[in-house]
């Protein structure tokens, strides 16, 4: 995923981390299945939260059809904080 979003985006930021430990238990528990995603990219400006949401999952559409289970996104154009 890491691979695909940075071609697609360019990112000036990319934190993608593996929470799947935490979802023990899980129909999906013990492959790499939960993640969440912190990307800064100005591919988003002009875009609102939901259009960054889906540009982001366009691009790993095959890995959300597959192994990942769950994706949780912020999506930021440069300079943008969100907290």
């Amino acid at each position: 995923m890491e691979r695909k979003l940075r071609a697609a985006l360019q990112p000036t930021r990319l934190e993608l981390i593996d929470e799947s430990a935490l979802h023990a238990g899980h129909a999906h528990a013990g492959v790499e299945s939960h993640f969440r995603l912190t990307v800064e990219s100005a591919a988003f400006l002009g875009l609102d939260r939901l259009a960054r949401q889906r540009l982001v999952m366009r691009i790993v559409a095959e890995e959300l059809a597959g192994p990942v289970h769950a994706l949780s996104i912020r999506a930021l154009t440069p300079g943008e904080d969100q907290t």
